[in-house]
């Protein structure tokens, strides 16, 4: 019970949220290895997967600003809630498409990313945010897992974790 009591503190504490944006700059980091180190040019999926991530990182800087802030923490919440659902989804449609027996889906599958005209990342940050893959390639994979496999399960563990965390709390405390 004294765990529990413990981890129904971490919305209301900095170091949480700082090892949510940590790990999701370590995935971006490991992405910008496979895309340069290994040569594994990213697709149009892969880069709205990486924008999900990315928005991870930036998600909890409200409540890393004051962790104490019931509306930083929430604000917080559902940015990251926002990305996590996003990026879970695009994953999964990742893999539905690199799935032999949806042939069709691959033709879904953009050439350029289309983020909204006020916010043009592939323009911006081109080395980041171009995609010059092909959606349905599976260039690699680990544990027989693809890498939108992958991408959807830490997506979920993140979701899975975040909501936990914040059941235990509401349960707790009777605050978020």
């Amino acid at each position: 019970m004294m765990m529990l009591n413990n981890i129904s503190t971490w919305p209301a504490l900095r170091w949480p949220w700082f090892i949510l944006a940590g790990s999701a700059l370590g995935l971006e980091l490991v992405a910008l290895y496979f895309q340069y180190g290994m040569g594994l040019e990213p697709c149009v999926m892969c880069i709205y997967q990486r924008t999900a991530v990315t928005a991870l990182i930036f998600a909890p800087i409200p409540a890393l600003i004051n962790p104490q802030s019931i509306i930083l923490r929430i604000t917080s919440l559902i940015l990251c809630l926002i990305a996590m659902i996003w990026g879970a989804q695009i994953a999964y449609e990742h893999v539905q498409m690199q799935n032999p027996d949806n042939f069709m889906l691959l033709l879904s599958c953009d050439v350029i990313p289309n983020f909204p005209d006020w916010l043009q990342l592939h323009t911006l940050l081109p080395s980041i945010f171009e995609a010059r893959g092909t959606c349905g390639d599976i260039d690699w994979s680990f544990l027989g897992f693809s890498m939108p496999q992958w991408m959807t399960v830490i997506f979920a563990m993140y979701l899975i974790t975040l909501c936990a965390v914040f059941a235990l709390r509401l349960f707790k405390t009777r605050s978020i």
